[in-house]
């Protein structure tokens, strides 16, 4: 998890770093390929071949295979190649930034996952903080760059 939030992390600040340059086809490539894509690939990587600890690290671990855990690996797979495709295969600013959205809502709506999550869990005495904060973080900071790109 935590080289997913590096890669991600890195991939967005540089994604703001060239934006603020207004140079938006670096930014789309940072946002596209490194922000989407390196933390997508991640990302499916620890939910389908990793899934076992990943699930424990969740405290999902059901003491059997979670098709559904691996089903969302191969969508964060699917969403990362297109995010490296369409930065390799130059597919431009707009196709980038339409990358970046669409990761953009799945991430949001795993934050929203987590935010139901997290209400639960605080009544049991746990809670999922950081995992709650760093993914909305994520996804809106997505967004935006997603918004800022599409409209370039």
């Amino acid at each position: 998890m935590a080289a997913t939030y590096v890669v991600g992390g890195l991939g967005l600040f540089m994604a703001f770093n060239y934006l603020g340059k207004d140079d938006k086809a670096a930014a789309a490539a940072w946002a596209s390929a490194g922000a989407v894509g390196a933390s997508g690939i991640l990302s499916f990587v620890r939910h389908s071949i990793f899934h076992r600890s990943d699930a424990a690290r969740m405290g999902w671990d059901y003491e059997r295979r979670n098709d559904f855990q691996i089903e969302v690996g191969l969508a964060n797979l699917a969403i990362g190649l297109v995010g490296i495709g369409a930065w390799v295969l130059g597919w431009g600013i707009k196709a980038e930034g339409a990358v970046v959205l669409v990761y953009a809502i799945y991430i949001l709506g795993a934050a929203v996952l987590h935010a139901s999550e997290f209400r639960h869990s605080a009544q049991e005495g746990g809670g999922r903080t950081g995992a709650l904060i760093g993914t909305t973080a994520f996804a809106l900071a997505l967004l935006y760059a997603g918004i800022v790109l599409v409209n370039a």
